[in-house]
């Protein structure tokens, strides 16, 4: 389990900077059982907001998640994560839940890879949204791309880095790049946008404490989909993770 304990250590310090915090650090449980030794975790967490790729998914308001991930010996590993979301945005939909199952493994000590493939769903809102997700890890670095194929085709690029400082603390960057093949408000020819974060957290009395800064370079579009410009905007979010 080398290359689980390896992510769930860079999840420390760059979570943040992809949705809300700490959601996918945990302290897994081993068990073993016939078909070897299987890792399992579930976190809970509450947040100022839901940002996705820059870009709020809950109108600006709070946001309560919660994970559940099982990750076998092999590489091998399920998992579903849950948050609220914005029912007008989402077409009715209250709630995400995404489901995900990959392949994860060491090069070296210091370096890995993961193969996943997520499904993103609204019940009884809009479409969901399947992808296909490829990512390298390097000291300390995340670099990776997420390819969504239905309903639509979209590609996504990041590059995360973290590392810890003094006093426990954990500093992450992020940076990611949208490319669509239709103009992003279905009109202009603009088809790309870009999103950044520097996210920092600690351990503070048994939870993990996350606060996140983050930006988007989308403009009169954000309120083509959200109805608001500021959805897009520049944007500090606080998060409170306790793991099971």
């Amino acid at each position: 389990m080398g290359y689980y304990r390896m992510m769930k250590k860079i999840a420390a310090v760059v979570a943040a900077a992809t949705a809300i915090g700490f959601a996918t650090v945990a302290h897994a449980e081993a068990f073993d059982t016939a078909v070897g030794e299987l890792d399992v975790s579930m976190t809970a967490t509450l947040a100022t907001d839901y940002i996705w790729r820059g870009q709020s998914q809950t109108a600006g308001a709070g946001a309560v998640q919660g994970s559940l991930d099982i990750a076998h010996e092999s590489g091998l590993y399920i998992g579903a994560w849950a948050s609220n979301v914005d029912a007008e945005t989402f077409g009715g939909a209250d709630v995400e839940y995404d489901y995900y199952a990959g392949f994860g493994g060491d090069i070296t000590p210091e370096i890995g890879y993961d193969l996943q493939w997520a499904t993103y769903t609204y019940p009884k809102g809009v479409n969901s949204v399947d992808e296909v997700i490829g990512s390298l890890s390097l000291y300390g670095f995340n670099v990776g791309a997420k390819y969504a194929y239905d309903p639509s085709s979209s590609l996504y690029g990041f590059v995360d880095y973290g590392f810890e400082l003094p006093y426990g603390l954990g500093l992450g960057l992020h940076y990611g790049f949208t490319d669509t093949k239709d103009p992003l408000d279905g009109v202009r020819s603009d088809e790309t946008y870009s999103d950044w974060a520097v996210s920092i957290g600690k351990p503070i009395l048994g939870v993990d404490v996350s606060l996140m800064y983050s930006d988007t370079d989308l403009d009169e579009v954000c309120g083509d989909w959200y109805g608001k410009d500021d959805y897009c905007d520049a944007n500090f979010t606080l998060a409170v993770s306790k793991s099971f």
